[in-house]
């Protein structure tokens, strides 16, 4: 939505395609019970009217999914975004046609428009994992994705309920079902770590001083590792005592949500600092989850934050209901669905509702989604079939006038996204203005640029311990046959900088014409 307002005030005629009825993206699809933002309200929103920013007021810390689907409306009626939005529309085929420098995309309605310029803004967590289970097809019950839920609400009572899978979504929604459900059964892969978010009404005090420098707050933040008010500790956890260390994992627990990860300086590249972060969670949740081998199930053994680290509203507590039952498929793994329910290799569950909390294919799925063909015919899914190659995370060799926002090789997910989203919308629109000053019609990286930036993003990659991160997807690792690559960017702040150092340059590292 920014940049369909930022472009339509700079004069470009723009035209969006959104495949929901609605605007709202993530919060469009992800309608499931418990469903919130894990960043602060008051940082994961727009800064680009001052107006807004000021006017807007939010009811709690984590904003639930309905009120950021409100806000999101506001802002489209705000400022008259829907009159220049194609609802109900997915975008099927894209060509670059060389002769006339110009994009030709077709619907699936069969409808064919001509564009100057593309900007794929079709999200990271966009394109639903749907396993290939034996049988999903044959299931009678009702089957339900966290990602494409129901508009309207779903009433558990009395139920038999199986969910797939223990990510973010999951996380939410399980204790949410669990005080609906007769029976709920959680299947579960590999466990996740958890924080408590600690949620709570808005505290109007602190908003009303965030707002009284609400420019100054957004710039501090920028300047951070993700672009979040995380209050980083600039010390080592193995450079302090057991006892200092302790209490610093503790009140980051108390105080909740994702800054748990920035308890100390080196969590993110040092095994042995790492390994003390996850062993104070390990304890929290034998504390919480009152059968010990439960417990030990909960715990997760991989690396802590190198796969999404979740915020969640009495998740553990959950698994102390008598109506709770949770399936290590590692040890009894899941065959088929049946018509009535799902058969593990030892067992048989009857249910009368499935969900599948299976996540997506993330960062590119969706833009693999599409058939996309650049110069020579050459597709996306060609170029990206080793993993995504691109420039800065916005532009693509081969690809002239195309942009992804938030796409591979930027920061996007381990990121405030909203910032992110507005840092390369304003990025590709002063590019298209430059483009347009300067009497130019044609952009497209050099294969060099391209070839360096991957080098780039996988050797910061390399520093940390994020590419150990198993099943995660930041690689892709959730989605079989997709090749392993680590795929965002870590460090908002020195991206930034390249992209202005870019900027500044009068794009030079790009073919212009």
């Amino acid at each position: 939505m920014y940049a369909l307002h930022r472009l339509r005030t700079l004069g470009f005629s723009v035209q969006v395609f959104e495949a929901g009825d609605g605007v709202g993206g993530t919060w469009y699809w992800n309608r499931y019970p418990g469903a919130r933002c894990d960043v602060n309200s008051l940082e994961y929103s727009y800064q680009f009217s001052q107006e807004l920013q000021q006017q807007w007021n939010w009811s709690e810390k984590y904003a639930p999914q309905p009120e950021i689907l409100n806000y999101a409306n506001h802002v489209a009626d705000r400022f008259d975004l829907r009159r220049d939005i194609r609802f109900s529309t997915r975008v099927q085929t894209m060509t670059f046609d060389q002769k006339n420098n110009s994009w030709q995309l077709q619907t699936e309605q069969g409808e064919i428009f001509q564009a100057s310029y593309c900007i794929m803004a079709t999200g990271c967590l966009s394109k639903n994992n749907i396993p290939d289970f034996e049988g999903l097809d044959k299931f009678q019950g009702r089957l339900l994705h966290t990602g494409d839920w129901p508009h309207e609400k779903v009433d558990f009572s009395g139920q038999r309920v199986g969910i797939i899978g223990t990510g973010s979504s999951a996380i939410q929604v399980i204790p949410q079902i669990a005080e609906q459900a007769a029976i709920l059964t959680v299947f579960q892969r590999t466990p996740s770590f958890s924080i408590p978010a600690h949620n709570a009404p808005m505290d109007k005090i602190y908003e009303k001083s965030i707002k009284s420098r609400y420019a100054d707050f957004r710039q501090d933040n920028s300047k951070r590792y993700a672009a979040l008010n995380n209050n980083p500790n600039s010390v080592s956890a193995l450079e302090v005592s057991d006892d200092e260390r302790e209490a610093e994992y503790e009140a980051r627990w108390q105080a909740g949500g994702l800054a748990f990860l920035a308890s100390f300086n080196d969590l993110a590249i040092n095994i042995d600092a790492n390994k003390t972060a996850a062993a104070f969670v390990h304890k929290k949740i034998h504390q919480i989850v009152e059968d010990q081998a439960l417990a030990k199930r909960l715990c997760p053994q991989t690396v802590l934050g190198c796969k999404r680290l979740c915020v969640d509203t009495d998740y553990y507590q959950t698994f102390n209901r008598d109506n709770v039952k949770l399936i290590d498929i590692n040890e009894d793994a899941i065959e088929k669905i049946t018509a009535t329910g799902l058969k593990t290799k030892d067992n048989v569950y009857e249910l009368d509702t499935l969900i599948l909390a299976t996540g997506f294919d993330a960062m590119t799925g969706a833009l693999l989604s599409i058939d996309i063909r650049g110069i020579d015919g050459l597709t996306l899914q060609e170029k990206w079939q080793q993993g995504p190659k691109n420039y800065l995370g916005l532009t693509v060799h081969g690809f002239p006038n195309f942009f992804t926002i938030t796409g591979p090789g930027s920061p996007s997910v381990l990121a405030n996204m909203i910032v992110a989203i507005e840092q390369h919308v304003d990025w590709i629109a002063d590019c298209l203005s430059y483009l347009r000053e300067n009497s130019l019609h044609s952009i497209e990286a050099n294969e060099e640029s391209e070839r360096q930036w991957v080098k780039l993003v996988n050797r910061i990659a390399d520093q940390t311990l994020f590419p150990s991160g198993y099943n995660s997807w930041y690689t892709g690792a959730n989605i079989p046959g997709k090749r392993r690559v680590f795929m965002p960017y870590l460090g908002f702040p020195s991206y930034v900088e390249k992209c202005n150092e870019v900027a500044a340059n009068s794009y030079s590292s790009f073919k212009l014409e």
